[in-house]
C-alpha cells in the first residue's frame, strides 16, 4: 500500500506542476489582418515570413514562459468592411493583445474605430497614406509614407528631368503620391504634363500609357501597389517603347519590388525610384537580414520592403513585450513603442517619433541593375537623412 499512495502522491505532484507550468506559462496574441491573395498577395506572405522569422530568431529575448501566437486573417485586398470585421473578430473572439499587418490605407481607416474603442495597440507595417496613423491613438506606424518617398523623388527629378507625365493607382496613396511629388518639383523647376489616375485593380496601363507616349515627357512618375500590378506595368512601359522612346520610368521602390524583378528582367534595368529600403542596401544589418531570410526561406528568396518593416515591427512589439516583463497593458504599450528606436533595422537607423507616433527613417534613390546575374536596386545616394513625414510639417504650417 506504501508504495501505491507514493505512486499517486508522484502523480498528483506532477498534475500539480503541470497545471502550474500551464498557468505560468502565457501566450501573447498578436492578431493580423493581412492581404493573402489576389494580386497583392505577396504582401501577406512578406509580411507573415518576417514576423515568424523574427519570433524563431529572437525568441529566447522574451520573459520567461512568455511566447507569441500569430493570428492571420485576410481581407482579400483593399476591402474596408471585410478588413473592419475580421479586426473585430480578433479583438472580441481572440482576445488578441497586438493587432497589425494592415497593408492597404481603406482597410487602416476602416479599422481604426475599433482599434480606438478596444485601446488595441495596432502596428501598420505597410499602409503608407500619412492620414491614417493619425486616425487612432492606438496607431504606431513602422512602414513609411508616400509624402517621404515622394517629396525627395520630386526634388532629386527637377534637375534633370525637366517635365514629368504623373501615373498613380486612383486610391489615397496614389492622391498622396500625386500630391508631393508636385510640391517638391514644381517649386524647382519642374512641368507636370499630365496626370493619370488608374483603377487600383487595372492590368491593362496600354491605354494609359499611349497617352503618356504621346505627351513626350522626360520621364514618367508612377505610383500603384508592389506585386505583379507592377511587372504588368513595366512590360507594357517597354513593349509600347516608352523606355525606348527615352522617357525615364521613376517612382515609387513599389514600380521595381525585390519579389518581382525575376518576373520584370532585364526590362526594370534602368528604373530609377526612391525608397526607404532595398535587399541590396550595403549595411551589416541588412546583410544579416537577408542572410537569414535565405537560409530559412531558400537562396533565391529575397525579402522587399514591407518584410522589412514588418521585421522591425516585430521587433518593436517585442520591445514593449520585453519592457512590461510579458503583463501588457495596452497604453504602457503604445508609449514604449511610441519611443522606439533602434540602429539595427535593415534599412539603418530607424526611430518612432513620439508626437506622431509615425516612422522616421533614410531615404534611398535607388537604381534598377544586374549585378553579378541578379537584379537588384541598388542604392546610389541617401537622398534623405533621418526624414519625417513631410505631411505632418505641412499640416502643421497650415495651421
Amino acid at each position: 500500500m506504501g508504495h501505491s499512495f507514493l505512486r499517486k502522491s508522484l502523480a498528483v505532484a506532477a498534475a500539480v506542476g503541470i497545471l502550474t507550468g500551464a498557468a505560468s506559462a502565457q501566450t501573447i496574441k498578436i492578431g493580423v489582418v493581412n492581404t493573402f491573395s489576389g494580386p497583392q498577395a505577396s504582401f501577406g506572405e512578406m509580411i507573415d515570413r518576417a514576423f515568424r522569422l523574427y519570433i524563431k530568431l529572437n525568441s529566447d529575448k522574451l520573459p520567461p514562459g512568455v511566447k507569441i501566437e500569430i493570428i492571420n486573417r485576410d481581407d482579400g485586398g483593399a476591402n474596408p468592411d471585410k478588413a473592419k470585421q475580421l479586426a473585430q473578430e480578433l479583438i472580441v473572439r481572440d482576445k488578441i493583445d497586438f493587432l497589425s499587418g494592415i497593408t492597404f490605407t481603406p482597410n487602416g481607416m476602416a479599422i481604426a474605430p475599433i482599434a480606438t474603442q478596444a485601446k488595441m495597440p495596432t502596428v501598420l507595417v505597410n499602409a503608407g497614406t500619412s492620414v491614417v496613423v493619425t486616425r487612432s491613438p492606438y496607431y504606431v506606424r513602422t512602414s513609411f509614407t508616400i509624402f517621404q518617398h515622394c517629396v525627395p523623388l520630386g526634388t532629386w527629378a527637377a534637375k534633370s528631368l525637366k517635365k514629368t507625365f504623373i501615373l498613380v493607382s486612383d486610391y489615397a496613396p496614389g492622391h498622396d503620391c500625386e500630391e508631393a511629388y508636385s510640391s517638391s518639383y514644381k517649386p524647382a523647376g519642374g512641368e507636370i504634363v499630365g496626370v493619370i489616375r488608374a483603377p487600383v485593380a487595372t492590368a491593362d496601363f496600354a491605354p494609359f500609357l499611349q497617352r503618356v507616349k504621346d505627351a513626350k515627357p522626360d520621364a514618367l512618375m508612377v505610383f500603384l501597389p508592389a506585386g505583379r500590378t507592377a511587372t504588368a506595368m513595366m512590360k507594357s512601359f517597354v513593349d509600347l517603347g516608352l523606355k525606348s522612346s527615352g522617357i525615364k520610368l521613376i517612382g515609387t521602390g513599389d514600380i521595381a519590388p525585390e519579389e518581382e524583378l525575376p518576373n520584370m528582367g532585364d526590362e526594370a534595368i534602368g528604373t530609377i525610384s526612391m525608397f526607404h529600403y532595398s535587399a541590396a542596401g550595403d549595411r551589416p544589418a541588412n546583410k544579416a537580414f537577408v542572410a537569414a531570410w535565405r537560409k530559412e526561406y531558400g537562396e533565391k528568396a529575397t525579402p522587399n520592403f514591407a518584410a522589412a518593416s514588418s521585421w522591425d515591427g516585430m521587433a518593436m512589439m517585442f520591445d514593449a513585450i520585453i519592457k512590461q516583463n510579458g503583463k501588457l497593458n495596452p497604453d504602457k504599450s503604445i508609449e514604449i513603442m511610441s519611443h522606439f528606436k533602434t540602429d539595427n533595422s535593415p534599412r539603418g537607423t530607424i526611430y518612432i517619433d513620439p508626437e506622431t507616433r509615425d516612422i522616421v527613417q533614410n531615404e534611398y534613390l535607388r537604381e534598377t541593375r544586374r549585378v553579378n546575374g541578379e537584379l537588384q536596386n541598388v542604392e546610389i545616394e541617401t537622398a534623405a537623412v533621418a526624414i519625417k513625414d513631410p505631411w505632418q510639417a505641412m499640416q502643421k504650417a497650415k495651421k
